[in-house]
């Protein structure tokens, strides 16, 4: 009979680790790592979910990803713990809102955390992860950057932009050891939703998952080998609709806009 392969090990960074998704995550890859650096910008949600992880070693590293120190204090911290094997880019930030009226500061935070961020904190980790036999970044995304929807104009321009960061980069070391991954969670109740989304979501009758169910949904695919998985069977089927024939979303949301404007922050 043949032998199964040994379970993988991950010795992780984490980031957004604080959040809901970020933080099921944790608990949801805890049991199969020997090492979890949880970075994020409050001590004390990392602290009270450090707690939670049993025996896990963790690490801490509290910071603003768009600043270039707390990029360095990742990278100190994983060569002190002797490595890693793995980067989840989960740290992001989200803006229900009209563009027109949208700050250019708000437009300028939501691209720089959602995009640049882990643009720079994998460039600043791939040494690192180059040293591993096998290692992977896994990029969090979202469905609006497949599938634009109104008032998340910039969120989903730097989703977008994140995915193809991810595909372009999964090409670039298709040759090394490093695979380079995208997942897309698609509406999920956390506190990163304003009240306006969740009251959008409910009159649209929008499928929401729970952070468990995001996790549990991460696990199965980080232990797979496809190179990028959206969430949920109708929103793979009109992301899918979308590249094909983009004129019937278009249509479909058009009908959509009087409910989504009765929300939409202006």
């Amino acid at each position: 009979m043949a032998a199964h392969p040994a379970p993988r090990r991950y010795r992780a960074v984490l980031t957004g680790a604080g959040g809901g998704i970020g933080a099921a995550i944790a608990r949801a890859l805890a049991p199969h790592a020997d090492l979890l650096v949880l970075v994020g910008r409050q001590r004390a949600p990392l602290e009270a979910l450090a707690a939670q992880l049993g025996q896990c070693p963790v690490l801490i590293v509290c910071g603003d990803l768009c600043e270039a120190a707390t990029l360095d204090a990742v990278a100190a911290a994983a060569r002190t713990a002797g490595g890693i094997n793995l980067l989840v880019n989960n740290a992001g930030t989200s803006g229900f809102h009209a563009f027109e009226s949208q700050s250019p500061e708000a437009i300028r935070k939501l691209v720089d955390t959602n995009l640049l961020a882990p643009m720079l904190l994998t460039r600043t980790l791939l040494p690192l992860l180059g040293q591993a036999r096998t290692a992977q970044v896994v990029n969090i995304g979202s469905v609006f950057g497949s599938l634009g929807f109104p008032g998340f104009a910039a969120y989903g321009a730097a989703k977008a932009g994140l995915a193809g960061f991810s595909q372009a980069l999964r090409r670039e070391l298709s040759d090394s050891a490093i695979a380079v991954r995208h997942f897309s969670p698609r509406a999920t109740r956390t506190p990163i939703n304003s009240a306006a989304v969740d009251a959008m979501n409910r009159e649209l009758g929008t499928a929401e998952d729970s952070p468990e169910a995001v996790a549990g949904a991460f696990i199965r695919f980080l232990d797979g080998s496809a190179g990028q998985r959206t969430l949920g069977a109708k929103e793979r089927f009109f992301v899918l609709l979308n590249k094909l024939l983009p004129g019937l979303p278009d249509n479909a949301i058009r009908k959509q806009l009087p409910q989504i404007r009765k929300h939409l922050p202006r």
